[in-house]
């Protein structure tokens, strides 16, 4: 049974009174715990209703009232999702809520999912069970993956700069279990390095000999909001690099432009015009 935990809002919590680290800590604790035990889904803070709004809608037209709103109790600060066996252990976990938040005098909600299983069979039922295997059948992440003939350090260590990302893995041949298969020479190549970029990542590898192939016939495409900082990307890539396409204005985007990098690897730029999605 999937269960919403919500946390209560308070004057506190409207008037963005941010959270201590002791009790920061305590709910990365409590979640923690939760998760370890298989049942946390997700969880997040909600910022006070004043940077919110609500949607009413009145014989079909929607009324949109900016925050924030009076009736305190009525609103959410945050919530948690819960997937448990039974109602008794949602409330199990509910009542371990740590006592640090606001000083013990936090008021919770726990309220149950509706589940497929409670409706009556219709064809709008089914329309929403075909979405929802939908979308178990998609993956949760599209990543890219590139090879490199030896060169994958200084290439994502590159990337990373020029596009402000984080490297979280840069594993070498040699830091493997098959390692003692492996030449010498490539114990210190990269086996797989992994660039997060927002939560989308570009990985890469070092291919050697037949296993690697030139990148041909594929490209990765950036786009960004901003044009001065798509045009310095593509500017910071194109050098020592090929222009194939210069970074200019297109009938389908306010800029766009195409470069292979000193590294081979082929990048589409663009800033793309309003509504062009």
């Amino acid at each position: 049974m999937k269960f919403m935990l919500m946390r209560k809002a308070d004057k506190d919590t409207e008037q963005e009174v941010m959270p201590s680290e002791g009790l920061l800590q305590d709910m990365a604790n409590y979640n923690e715990e939760m998760l370890d035990a298989g049942v946390f889904v997700s969880g997040d803070g909600l910022r006070p209703s004043r940077d919110g709004c609500r949607i009413e809608f009145r014989n079909g037209e929607p009324l949109v009232t900016d925050g924030p709103f009076a009736e305190t109790k009525e609103l959410l600060a945050g919530y948690t999702i819960l997937e448990v066996a039974s109602k008794e252990e949602a409330i199990a976990w509910a009542t371990r809520w740590p006592k640090s938040d606001a000083d013990g005098n936090a008021c919770l909600e726990l309220r149950p999912f509706f589940a497929l299983e409670d409706f009556e069979p219709s064809a709008a039922l089914d329309q929403h069970r075909q979405m929802g295997e939908r979308l178990q059948k998609m993956p949760a992440q599209i990543n890219i993956h590139l090879a490199f003939p030896g060169n994958c350090r200084e290439a994502m260590t590159y990337y990373a700069e020029v596009l402000d990302g984080r490297i979280e893995a840069m594993v070498t041949h040699g830091e493997t279990p098959v390692a003692e298969e492996t030449p010498a020479e490539w114990h210190d190549k990269i086996l797989h390095g992994s660039l997060n970029l927002g939560g989308r990542r570009i990985m890469g590898a070092d291919m050697s000999g037949d296993c690697y192939t030139k990148p041909q016939g594929v490209q990765v495409h950036l786009e960004y909001s901003d044009v001065k900082q798509a045009e310095q990307v593509f500017n910071q890539l194109a050098e020592g690099g090929n222009i194939f396409m210069p970074f200019e204005e297109t009938f389908w985007a306010h800029r766009f432009g195409m470069v292979t990098d000193r590294f081979g690897t082929q990048w589409m730029i663009s800033n793309e015009i309003d509504g062009c999605n």
